[in-house]
């Protein structure tokens, strides 16, 4: 192999790297980035501008408490192709057809059976587990497996949130919005009653990952 050849290919995969890392982070700038892959800035910035002339990343100012604006780098829509889809053309040509031959009351029989399914599946892999954590922990396993990438953050009041920072099904849950709706009503069911779960940002809404809030029921005395 050329030493050209071994140069473009490292490139590639550095590439891929930062697509990945602003998937995970979001908008990150020049020194953060460089930060992570122990690269100069002047390297970092050649391999962001190299991939906005792709149009997968593009850039925003970020005001700052002392200072000049950061410039933030942050993925474009046109990267979702690196990540699962979920076979989203097919999805959608079934979810068309169903409708067609069902109606939407079939429709949403089908989806609670699927629901029903997965709801199986989520609670034989948390198993007997009864800390919120853990189980949030359990279901973050089983969903970035499935390509939604979720991780679980702790907030200061002690509130969790589970964040679901892809979502491979989108194109198909904007046609068929039970899916989503069928989505909260399981992770409400495998969490169990002891616990308060609200999804806040939405992907479907504009928002660049879904987040849900869940905390857990103070017992009455």
């Amino acid at each position: 192999m050329s030493r050209n050849q071994t140069k473009k290919d490292v490139s590639t995969k550095t590439r891929r790297a930062i697509i990945d890392l602003l998937k995970q982070q979001g908008g990150m700038d020049v020194m953060a980035l460089s930060s992570q892959f122990s690269l100069s800035g002047m390297a970092i910035r050649q391999h962001l501008n190299a991939l906005k002339e792709e149009g997968l990343v593009t850039n925003k100012e970020e005001s700052r408490p002392m200072g000049r604006p950061t410039k933030l780098w942050i993925l474009t829509p046109a990267a979702d192709r690196f990540f699962p889809s979920g076979y989203s053309d097919l999805s959608i040509s079934l979810i068309n057809s169903m409708k067609e031959a069902f109606g939407n009351e079939g429709l949403d029989k089908l989806l609670a059976v699927r629901n029903k399914n997965m709801q199986e599946q989520y609670l034989q892999h948390l198993g007997d587990t009864t800390d919120v954590r853990e189980k949030l922990e359990k279901l973050a396993e089983i969903r970035t497996n499935e390509g939604y990438m979720a991780e679980v953050k702790e907030q200061e009041d002690g509130s969790l949130l589970f964040i679901e920072k892809h979502c491979p099904i989108c194109e198909a849950a904007a046609v068929c919005t039970g899916l989503c709706k069928n989505e909260l009503h399981l992770f409400k069911t495998v969490l169990g009653n002891n616990v308060h779960i609200e999804r806040g940002e939405y992907i479907l809404a504009g928002g660049r990952n879904c987040v849900y809030t869940v905390r857990q029921n103070k017992l009455p005395f």
